[in-house]
């Protein structure tokens, strides 16, 4: 899935133009980058928390000439999904069609 296809789920879900969606997708997008930056944690229930992770400095090597090269330490971003997020990747389910599921069910009993 791309930016742009994630703009057009957005723009159907909620009857929005395109700008509208694009403006929400970017604004999202801009938040969590901005949280990062300054080193807050984000964690969005059900899908999974967003963080940085500090790496340290180290000797790597010019895979072309391979000539030692010092790696500066540097923050990278970290993803870590949450249970309910692994489990409906391992079931292989959307969280729509589990939605679903458990409404026919509720209607059922």
């Amino acid at each position: 899935m791309t930016k742009a296809d994630l703009v057009v789920d957005v723009m159907r879900l909620g009857d929005l133009t395109r700008t509208d969606a694009e403006t929400i997708i970017e604004t999202i997008f801009d938040s969590v980058v901005a949280a990062l930056r300054s080193g807050d944690k984000i964690e969005i229930r059900g899908f999974g928390s967003f963080r940085t992770r500090q790496r340290n400095p180290r000797i790597g090597r010019n895979p072309k000439t391979g000539a030692r090269v010092e790696v500066p330490a540097k923050r990278v971003p970290f993803f870590k999904p949450s249970k309910d997020l692994r489990d409906l990747v391992n079931r292989g389910e959307s969280p729509t069609a589990e939605a679903a599921g458990e409404a026919a069910a509720a209607d059922q009993a």
